[in-house]
């Protein structure tokens, strides 16, 4: 939480080594700022981040501008959706739906597949994990499969997230062994970005998604432009927040790469989202965890057919309730 004499603003939920982070290391930071000066504070949130960087740090530096942003929608009686746009935001934005833990090596049920698809999101995107036991080449023609057969039973291309379980040589003969018109994209996987790789990747044509692991001090301009990704899956409080997330959208929109938040931070992906349409064309929705979490707020974000309405309440729109999430990074 952010506070000035007449209100405060807030991001949440947040797991306890990044409050502790926050409250520890960069409360100091924030005392004296002008809630409006979102640059100048990056800026000292990333100095004082510096000292020992982490994940940990990353995260707690987005917490922090997210909650200034919170904060200076509360004074303005506006969105920050509405402080982040030019012209006027959306009310209402496209999700895509994900549910990593449902492998579509190991799907067996293809109805399961079907009935999400129905549910009026823009995409779909499930797991697709090497199995150990499996060689590289029995890898990579086991995932093909997979993808081609799921996709046909969908009628419609998926994406796929390898949550960095696959090797480069694995990654490659999957290029070379599935058919890119029923893949929307493969999703991070390796367990670190390759520019090297990736480069050798989508030089393939296999279209490929990266950006979830960008920090708040990571240019990723190298990322974008020598990797060409077909989608930026960025997250906009692990990057270092609102104020960060805008400035990667605006070099992601140059080179024409659209973003689409990671939904580990639904909330101000969304704004993200309302505010830059034709960058940032949808959010995702975790189908496995998102609806559980959202009890963590006083009043839920409200989903119909796949689209996410826009709070509207001034700053972020969600009052996050003060317990327990061990599951929340």
């Amino acid at each position: 939480m952010v506070h000035t004499a007449r209100e405060t603003g807030c991001y949440g939920p947040v797991s306890e080594r990044i409050g502790v982070y926050a409250r520890d290391t960069l409360a100091s930071v924030v005392q004296g700022t002008d809630a409006a000066d979102h640059h100048g504070l990056l800026n000292r949130l990333r100095q004082a981040a510096r000292i020992a960087p982490s994940d940990v740090a990353s995260w707690a530096v987005g917490a922090v501008d997210c909650a200034a942003w919170d904060l200076h929608g509360r004074l303005t009686s506006r969105s920050v959706a509405d402080l982040l746009a030019t012209g006027t935001p959306q009310v209402s934005v496209a999700a895509y739906a994900s549910w990593l833990s449902q492998d579509l090596t190991s799907c067996d049920d293809l109805d399961v597949l079907r009935g999400v698809a129905t549910g009026g999101w823009r995409f779909t995107k499930w797991g697709l994990r090497r199995a150990a036991k499996d060689s590289s080449d029995e890898a990579a023609t086991r995932m093909a499969r997979a993808v081609e057969r799921c996709s046909d039973a969908i009628g419609a291309p998926v994406a796929v997230d390898a949550v960095g379980t696959w090797t480069p040589v694995v990654a490659m003969a999957f290029a070379r062994r599935v058919d890119v018109a029923g893949l929307r994209w493969l999703e991070d996987p390796l367990p670190q970005h390759d520019l090297n790789i990736y480069g050798l990747v989508t030089a393939t044509g296999l279209p490929l998604a990266v950006g979830e692991r960008v920090h708040c001090d990571e240019d990723p301009a190298d990322l974008i432009q020598y990797v060409r990704p077909s989608a930026l899956t960025l997250d906009a409080v692990g990057c270092g927040g609102l104020t960060r997330a805008t400035q990667i959208v605006e070099l992601a929109q140059a080179q024409a790469v659209p973003v689409y938040p990671h939904g580990r931070s639904i909330v101000p992906g969304l704004h993200l989202a309302a505010a830059f349409p034709d960058a940032v064309p949808a959010v995702e929705y975790r189908l496995q965890w998102e609806p559980r979490r959202q009890r963590l707020y006083d009043v839920p974000l409200r989903l119909e057919h796949g689209r996410i309405a826009l709070p509207d309440t001034p700053g972020l729109g969600t009052i996050p309730r003060s317990t327990t999430c061990p599951a929340h990074r």
